[in-house]
């Protein structure tokens, strides 16, 4: 029982071992990770705490029995290496990581196949579907004992389970479920354990996130039991303090605390302490090493191969010996083929395949017309689709088009429209021309079918003809016809596809001297000899299935016995069998072959492989196949197998087979084996190693040279220089027997078949060209050669080499059968920030649960990390049998990448590791020192830069009679003047008519709601009084009613009807933050205010007096109150800023009229005008437009409620039409309601007579950066109503001065009279330069350039200055800074909650500090700069001065020293996949949290993760710290249309989001 230990014995060359040998093994490799004994330091102890007693199996235990039949993937793992990722991951300390939370209906996939394990059509290359019930021999010592918690040693003894990862606090009943957290980063804990409230100190100082300092020295090493005299068990669940020392009680954040925790500890190299210009942000290049190994062996020879014999009777061609066995040897066995039960169904003998591939060629040449003319003629390609359990019906097509001078491009059987890579076989198909298929009868019955019949036509495929080749559609050819016989050419003979790394498909052509040449190096390098018996596993169509199997058994008159894929998956012993009844000579398989048939071999006793010669292994270039050879010698050598006749091979599609261990009788040096360390490979240097380490690949070698070949091996990258002999590099090979060329790609052929390799001084080694093979390797001892990766697989990461195949072994190796399907594991790199990343892609067991998966992960990582040294970018889990496969098994991996990139893989589970492997970000900023106000004004002088410095029209000069009045003044004077002029019209849903007030009728409403405010309400003048109306004109005349009888009104929006709990508060909160004490309002609203369901959102009994003006009595007021000053208070406007602060700001009457003034002198507003208004009514520009400017300038004004625009979006526009109005003002809300809402109705509109080309400025009123995207959508879906292009403009406002810009266009006649203003012009900045608050102007299209829109035209009376946000002095105009603002309109400061006015003082009143320190600004909170555009127009050159407004100082995210704006990102964000509908992004300490909205199916939840980690990286060189999937509408919008990104934080961390998914990047 002993001597067969598999895998220890690759350990020791020569020899078994023994269980004295394999514990004394063992026992070195632990030895560092078992614990120490007492008396030794215990800080060390620590250190390896991790292996426990019970991990090191005791003497004679059950764990020593021979594990050979264990269901473990032997193609990629040996146990070494098994034992090494063990060892590795006891070394590492764990670190806490927080796990994500996923919404509960995620989990349940709703796939049906998710949750049964994957058919048997999934078995791939790596996986035997045969798990035998009872035979989970444990594949790691400790998974045999149930009772070790784990492979870790639980130091937290209260803690129960380790399901508490997503629990919220503690569990109701039972006991404590986290004690003692103080242990929490305690070196034996995993990630996916982690306690949900895991707090450093229990209540000391809060965490310090930013710093790199270790604080809490305890949280490096656990503490066993009490800390600090806490009892055992006591929990610290329930309350956590952010940074700031505020307690939260939440599982977000502690989860995010967590993060941070595990940030605290970067691990990247400490920063340089200057920044190179600060300007420039340069990607930090990877310098290499300086300790790297480097190769110091002389330059390697090129090594022949031995020379090809030369046999008399040799044929001159393939075909010539097709003829030869087909007319002498007729009854001799070719070829046969078995059925699903094992069972021979045909034989095909040479004869009949001599006679059918005639009769075929015939057939081909002759039967077959399109008007006349043959179909094909010699040279034509045809594709060849054949099942693979049909090699009979393929060797006769393949012989027949080579009898016919067809060239046959053997592809395979598409099954669905979206296979995995069908798209790029049909490229290749098109590419070949191919315009005819040959099918059997069967399959061609079986492919799908379009309505007519006919096969449909796949995806990226050219039309082609099906013709199918059974015995009824082939005639017999005429006596009198021979196929021509010629001698071996350059002619093509055949193409073999192959998908290259990236997932396109090239055919490697063949020639007829090529293919005859190989056959006759197989024949003298294998000893193959007439009618030997030989097995082959393969596919026929290509590789060495298709060498062996089809071509060089012709050659030799040979029988093969071919096992198809599908009987392989039923019966993996199949090939064994067959070996053993026809005593077959030679065997060729895949190292899987050999892996499946160990899982069976129990069930047959009696074979013998005695009669094998050689079992070639055609995969042997494969690093981990010794493991397969190693394992299945163990087993059968007691059957009849002789070690030396295991003949690993390594070939590649375009050289053909490159070399191939000879079989033992041909007396050749015994075969090799070298252990190699990773860490040189991973630098291109064969370093041998000891098999102690645990960072070692262990290969053996595939033999000699092929007969007849050169082979050199040379550099990978740039010149093919030839290596060093202690260097992996290509090997190259120059023979008669390669394929000569890509079909079609001239380039890259070049590149591949004619590499010309040189020595290092330049000069090339041979005249002969070289093909590359793609295999990296060496030249070992006795000219051995030596493969350790395929240029496929090669990842190439900061610099350093590391292969996939290596790195599935090695995620293998951590949880062998518990969790992930052997083999459904796909590794490939992405580029993201300009190095490759890793990508690891598994699919998951459907019964694993959330912690396992994650505990799963985590490990993953740390393995990775520790034997490759290599962070993994991203670790995805995908449900059971849901990855792409390829044809025959395994993973299409090019096509999992495709779908990763796209965001189409539909992961159950994402782990993100940018912080850990994303190590060339840009250094973060370092603030200089700040620079003195005197130097800056000299610096601008001398850089000849202007002082950021602008105006509107000054309106001091005017002679005009709009001097200062009162607007009670104004009404009163409108209402005798000209008594029936219309001044508002208000709209309803249905566009009809709803309400008119005349400018009679406005005064007499306002005079009686005076009237009932003195007589009802008993008001003093300067009472505040609350109006909550909805949009209309009642709203407007209790304005005025106010003003008349000297109250203050503040305009409060209506709470929602059916959204009380929300909408009431804010409602309330207006009302007592303004000191109001009276409320007018309508009955409705009246009885809604005191209603049930408003008593459930607020207290109701403290409204003030509430009065609704439905039916006043006409009564006339006595007089019309005067203020006596004009500085006196006119009115309050109260909005909620995007950062969630509900400001009221106090405007005097001087300040109300001189912003009338300013508008109409922009806007050119009289009597005669009409302007349509679709805005809420409620503050700022809205309200000033809504409710002053019509009764200031006499214009009538159509009043459009955005909120009818929900149920008729049509309303406004239609308006616009209906009274041919000129100018119009909207909101962003309202244009996106539109563009949305009408994008696909323009022709309907159209038939409706809605016509827009009577709009000569439509204004969008924003106190934002102006949205380019909407506004040239919105022009554009317009356009075919006739809406010119250069209509649409922007204005800008803010709490401190509601109108600061105005843009209104003009068009056609006032144009030529010189009044028009100039167009509003987009610039394009560089976003790095805006980082660091510099403005510099790019080209359109350039890399990182954002485009912005100036925000409109400053009006009269307005001066702008861009201040410094800390030293408030003035800027060059090539700076980004705060905007201020100086103007009669100015509101006079604001009238806020709680005496923050100290606060924002200096927001209405500050002074420059140097420069012209006289006059008062007042800051406007934005960012911004202005721009001196030189615009001509029609008036001759006008120069006017832009201002363009960057963003909101308060949304601003300050990281790495950088200044981002939130829009910036969420633009790149929304931009990376077609399911994100809206996103919004703010920090949180110091993370970045991106919250997106998902517009698609929950599946799609965890695409968006990776996507938006890496666009955010790309664009914005920043690693997102959180992503939250949430579902549509969950970001909250103001009516405004801005974001409310305080609003969605708040949510966020006290966990109200119901997020899908929160992703935790670590």
């Amino acid at each position: 029982m002993i001597h067969h230990n598999p895998f220890l014995s690759l350990s020791l060359s020569v020899g078994d071992i023994t269980q004295k040998g394999y514990e004394k093994k063992r026992g070195k490799l632990l030895a560092p990770y078992i614990p120490q004994i007492q008396g030794v330091d215990p800080s060390l102890q620590i250190e390896h705490r991790i292996q426990t007693s019970s991990q090191v199996a005791p003497p004679g235990s059950k764990q020593n029995k021979p594990r050979a039949a264990n269901s473990r993937d032997e193609c990629f793992r040996s146990d070494l290496h098994t034992e090494a990722v063990q060892a590795a991951l006891a070394k590492y300390k764990e670190r806490k990581m927080p796990m994500p939370s996923k919404r509960r209906s995620v989990l349940v996939q709703s796939s049906v196949e998710a949750c049964t394990p994957p058919d048997t059509s999934s078995a791939s290359e790596d996986e035997g579907s045969l798990r035998r019930q009872g035979r989970i021999a444990s594949s790691s010592p400790y998974q045999a004992h149930p009772s070790v918690e784990h492979w870790f040693n639980r130091v937290i003894q209260g803690s129960s389970t380790s399901s508490s990862a997503s629990s919220t606090s503690s569990h109701p009943g039972g006991r404590p479920h986290h004690a003692t957290n103080t242990t929490s980063a305690s070196a034996a804990t995993v990630l996916a354990d982690l306690m949900a409230h895991t707090q450093l100190d229990n209540h000391s100082a809060p965490p310090d996130v930013t710093g790199l300092s270790e604080r809490s020295v305890h949280a490096e090493h656990p503490q066993v039991a009490s800390v600090r005299g806490l009892p055992r068990g006591y929990t610290h669940t329930s309350v956590m303090e952010t940074v700031d020392g505020v307690p939260v009680n939440s599982r977000v954040s502690s989860k995010i605390q967590q993060l941070l925790n595990t940030l605290k500890r970067p691990k990247r190299p400490p920063l340089r302490e200057f920044f190179v210009d600060d300007f420039e942000e340069l990607l930090d290049v990877q310098h290499p090493d300086p300790n790297q190994p480097k190769p110091e062996g002389g330059e390697m020879r090129p090594l022949n191969g031995e020379p090809l014999g030369v046999v008399t009777n040799w044929p001159p061609s393939l075909l010539a010996s097709l003829q030869r066995w087909g007319t002498t040897q007729p009854k001799s066995p070719c070829l046969t083929a078995l059925d699903n039960a094992s069972k021979p169904i045909y034989t095909l003998t040479y004869g009949k395949l001599w006679t059918r591939s005639q009769k075929l060629a015939y057939t081909l040449l002759n039967k077959l017309s399109t008007r006349n003319e043959p179909l094909l003629r010699p040279g034509d390609r045809v594709a060849l689709v054949f099942p693979n359990n049909d090699p009979v019906m393929f060797m006769v097509a393949f012989y027949g088009c080579l009898l016919a001078e067809l060239v046959p491009v053997p592809i395979e059987v598409p099954l669905t429209r979206k296979d995995a890579g069908s798209q790029q076989v049909g490229f290749l198909l098109g590419s070949c021309g191919v315009t005819l298929a040959l099918t059997t009868d069967a399959c061609q019955k079986g492919l799908p079918k379009a309505q007519t019949g006919e096969v449909v036509t796949f995806k990226g495929w050219p039309r082609l003809l099906w013709f199918v080749t059974d015995g009824k559609h082939v005639v017999k050819p005429p006596k009198d016809w021979h196929p021509p016989i010629r001698d071996a050419s350059n002619e093509i003979a055949y193409i073999e596809y192959k998908t290259s790394k990236e997932g396109s498909t090239m055919g490697i052509t063949v020639s007829h001297s090529a293919m005859l040449a190989h056959c006759h190096v197989l024949t003298q390098a294998c000893g193959y000899t007439e009618g030997e018996i030989i097995t082959n596993v393969l596919d026929f169509k290509r590789d060495a299935g298709l060498w062996h199997g089809v071509l060089t058994s012709v050659m030799n008159r040979m029988h093969v016995i071919s096992i198809p894929y599908s009987l392989m998956k039923v019966n993996p012993l199949s090939w064994i069998q067959k070996v053993h009844t026809y005593k077959a000579r030679v065997a060729v398989v895949k190292s899987r072959d050999m892996h499946w048939s160990l899982l069976a071999q129990r069930d047959q006793r009696d074979i013998s492989l005695s009669s094998l010669r050689m079992l070639i292994v055609a995969d042997g270039a494969n690093p981990w196949s010794i493991s397969s050879c190693d394992a299945f010698l163990n087993v059968f050598q007691a059957r009849g197998l002789r070690p030396e006749v295991i003949c690993p091979c390594a070939s590649s599609s375009e050289a053909m087979t490159v070399a191939i261990r000879r079989p033992p009788e041909m007396g050749v040096p015994p075969p090799g084996k070298a252990v190699l360390s990773m860490s040189g490979l991973s630098y291109g240097v064969i370093r041998v190693d000891t098999e102690e380490k645990l960072s070692v690949l262990t290969v053996q070698d595939v033999g000699q040279v092929m007969p007849g070949a050169l082979v050199c091996v040379i550099r990978v990258e740039g010149t093919p220089y030839l290596c060093r002999t202690d260097e992996v590099g290509e090997i190259c090979v120059s023979s008669s027997s390669t394929g000569i060329s890509y079909y079609g790609l001239p380039g890259m052929t070049k590149n591949v078949f004619e590499t010309i390799p040189v020595t290092s001084s330049g000069a090339p080694i041979s005249d002969r060209p070289f093909t590359r093979t793609s295999l990296l390797g060496f030249i070992g001892p006795d000219n051995l050669v030596f493969v350790v990766g395929k240029m496929d697989g090669l990842m190439v990461v900061s610099g350093r080499r590391h292969n996939a195949d290596d790195v599935v072994a090695t995620a293998l190796a951590v949880e062998p059968m518990k969790f992930v399907y052997r083999g459904r594991i796909a590794v490939f790199s992405v580029s993201v920030l300009h190095d490759e990343r890793i990508v690891v892609v598994a699919e998951q067991r459907p019964d694993a649960s959330e912690e396992d998966s994650f505990q799963w992960m985590s490990r993953v990582l740390q393995a990775i990390d520790s034997i490759h040294q290599a962070g993994v970018y991203c670790l995805a889990l995908v449900p059971a049998n849901t990855l792409p496969k390829a044809p025959l098994g395994g993973i299409h991996i090019s096509e999992t990448k495709q779908r990763f990139l796209e965001g189409a893989l539909h992961p159950c589970n994402v782990l993100m590791c940018p912080h850990t492997c994303v190590t060339n970000l840009p250094k973060p900023r370092q603030k200089q020192p700040e620079v003195g106000p005197a130097s800056m004004i000299v610096g601008n002088l001398v850089a000849g830069k202007r002082i950021a410095q602008a105006c509107g029209r000054d309106v001091s000069q005017l002679e005009d009679n709009d001097q200062f009045l009162y607007m009670q003044d104004v009404l009163q004077w409108r209402a005798q003047a000209t008594p029936d002029h219309p001044l508002f019209l208000l709209l309803n849903a249905k566009g009809t008519v709803a309400n008119t007030a005349s400018c009679v009728q406005l005064h007499k409403r306002a005079e009686r709601v005076a009237v009932a405010l003195m007589e009802r309400g008993r008001l003093n003048t300067g009472d505040h009084v609350a109006l909550v109306y909805p949009p209309g004109v009642d709203l407007i005349a209790t304005f005025y009613g106010c003003l008349y009888a000297g109250c203050v009104p503040v305009t409060v929006r209506p709470p929602h009807p059916q959204n009380l709990a929300t909408t009431l508060p804010t409602v309330k909160m207006i009302v007592e933050v303004s000191k109001s004490v009276c409320i007018l309002t309508t009955q409705a609203i009246m009885k809604l205010l005191k209603s049930k369901e408003a008593a459930a959102a607020v207290d109701i009994k403290t409204w003030p007096l509430i009065l609704d003006t439905d039916d006043l009595p006409r009564k006339r007021i006595p007089q019309i109150y005067k203020p006596p000053t004009p500085e006196m208070l006119a009115y309050l406007d109260f909005s909620v800023s995007t950062t969630g602060i509900l400001a009221g700001v106090k405007m005097s009457h001087a300040a109300t009229s001189a912003l009338c003034r300013s508008i109409k002198l922009q806007c050119e507003l009289y009597p005669s005008r009409q302007i349509a208004i679709c805005l809420d009514p409620y503050c700022g520009l809205g309200f000033a437009l809504w409710c002053l400017c019509s009764v200031y300038s006499g214009h009538q004004s159509i009043l459009v409620p955005p909120l009818e625009l929900e149920t008729n979006p049509s309303l406004w526009l239609s308006a616009v039409s209906q009274f041919k109005v000129r100018v119009t003002f909207c909101s962003y809300s309202v244009m996106e309601m539109c563009t949305k809402g009408l994008g696909s109705q323009t022709e309907a509109l159209r038939l409706r007579n809605v016509n827009l080309s009577c709009v000569r400025t439509c204004m969008v009123v924003a106190e934002e950066r102006p949205r380019i995207t909407l506004t040239q959508s919105f022009s554009k879906i317009f356009k075919d109503l006739g809406l010119s292009s250069r209509a649409v403009s922007t204005t800008f406002g803010c709490r401190v001065n509601v109108a600061i810009c105005l843009q209104p266009n003009r068009l056609g006649k006032l144009a030529e009279q010189g009044t028009s203003g100039p167009d509003p012009t987009t610039v394009y900045l560089d976003m790095r330069a805006l980082r660091h608050d510099r403005v510099r102007l790019v080209e359109r299209g350039s890399p990182h350039s954002l485009p912005l829109t100036e925000s409109g035209k400053i009006l009269p009376g307005v001066k702008v200055i861009i201040a410094n946000t800390e030293t408030k002095g003035p800027l060059g105009d090539s700076h980004l800074g705060e905007i201020w603002v100086s103007s009669p309109h100015n509101a006079t400061g604001y009238y806020t909650v709680y005496g923050e006015e100290a606060l924002h003082a200096d927001h209405f009143s500050t002074r420059l500090s140097f420069g012209d320190t006289q006059t008062l600004w007042a800051r406007t909170g934005y960012l911004g700069f202005l721009r001196r555009t030189e615009l001509t127009d029609a008036s001759g050159g006008t120069r006017h001065d832009a201002l363009y407004v960057v963003g909101s100082l308060d949304e601003t995210l300050e990281l790495r020293g950088m200044r981002y704006h939130p829009t910036d990102i969420e633009t790149s964000v929304i931009r990376s996949h077609k399911s994100i509908a809206e996103c919004a992004v703010f920090t949180w300490t110091n993370l970045l949290v991106v919250v997106v909205e998902l517009e698609g199916s929950e599946q799609e939840a965890l695409d968006l993760v990776a996507l938006v980690t890496n666009v955010v990286l790309e664009e914005h060189y920043l690693i997102v710290g959180v992503v939250v999937v949430v579902d549509p509408g969950v970001i909250p919008i103001n009516s405004r249309g801005e974001k409310q990104r305080m609003h969605l934080r708040d949510g966020f961390l006290a966990d109200q989001l119901d997020p899908i998914y929160v992703a935790y990047n670590m």
